[in-house]
């Protein structure tokens, strides 16, 4: 078995990855690589929670990576993802420094640990527009149409996942899957989770905090900026029900209550996408995300110490 090469901490929104991923980066000589679809965007800080301040331990800055990438307004897809993923990953294996995979898209860490070459297969815009007027029973059909290898790795779970699913199934009848080698990662994996209530109490406190420091000014600023109220729905949660709040289709306290009961069901979501890793052989090794900061960092660093040498 190789030496581990990357250190990762995942769990879902508001359990507090980036405090911890910080504190490790401090001790072990390491760089924080960003696992988070949106942290991507410039000037989108607020409500996807990259808390810059948080990369700072006793005066020092830590250093991190894949965020603030793109404008907002762009997309971002995993295999993006994962080529800016290894750009970092290399250059920070040549600098001697730990490479430490941090946040909650679930898709995105699997995607690398999993080694997806699927992800690879690109966007066939007239395909989908077909399949966009078919039901979750069509598009089952539809895809049964094709042979069980083409179609035997599908996410069969959403109406969108069974249409990418069609569109791989179909690419792969035409042509041969590109396949890139890449690096082998040897990961330990960290994941802290929260029981249900103190998600949720953590998940709708973050939210007041948000709400309270500029979040709504952060969307108004967005679209000032050019970036359409399509493109915020599309990025989803914050953005989408903000949106909803400044056309005056919702009041701020049902904006409140309706974003506070979307982001625990996805909070809950990813947690899901994590027990899939497991199944999957992903080893994530839980730790219970309690208030004693303290306690948190000493069973993450006692995981780590085995395979990462200490500053």
């Amino acid at each position: 078995m190789p030496d581990k090469n990357l250190l990762i901490v995942l769990g879902a929104t508001a359990v507090g990855k980036t405090k911890l991923a910080v504190q490790l980066a401090h001790a072990f000589n390491g760089e924080i690589i960003s696992a988070d679809s949106r942290q991507v965007y410039k000037g989108m800080d607020i409500g996807t929670g990259k808390d810059l301040s948080e990369y700072e331990v006793n005066g020092l800055k830590i250093p991190h990576h894949l965020i603030d990438i793109k404008s907002a307004g762009q997309r971002y897809q995993v295999n993006a993802f994962k080529d800016d993923f290894y750009e970092a990953f290399e250059k920070l294996q040549t600098l001697g420094k730990l490479p430490i995979l941090c946040g909650g898209t679930g898709m995105y860490i699997h995607s690398l640990l999993q080694n997806h070459e699927l992800t690879a297969i690109p966007v066939n815009e007239q395909l989908r527009q077909q399949l966009l007027l078919l039901n979750k029973e069509e598009l089952q059909r539809e895809l049964n149409k094709y042979p069980l290898k083409l179609r035997e790795q599908a996410d069969l779970s959403s109406h969108k996942r069974l249409i990418r699913a069609i569109e791989i199934a179909e690419y792969l009848s035409h042509h041969n899957l590109p396949t890139e080698k890449k690096k082998e990662l040897n990961p330990l994996v960290i994941g802290l989770y929260n029981e249900v209530d103190t998600r949720r109490n953590k998940i709708l406190s973050r939210l007041d905090d948000r709400l309270s420091h500029g979040l709504i000014e952060e969307v108004q600023d967005l679209l000032k900026g050019g970036v359409s109220e399509e493109m915020l729905v599309f990025y989803g949660l914050e953005y989408k029900f903000v949106i909803a709040y400044l056309k005056n289709e919702i009041n701020l306290d049902t904006l409140r209550e309706r974003l506070g009961i979307a982001i625990c069901q996805f909070a809950k979501r990813q947690m899901t996408f994590f027990r899939k890793m497991e199944k999957d052989g992903v080893q994530i090794n839980w730790i219970e995300a309690v208030d004693d900061r303290t306690l948190v960092q000493k069973q993450a660093f006692d995981l780590a110490t085995p395979y990462f040498k200490l500053n």
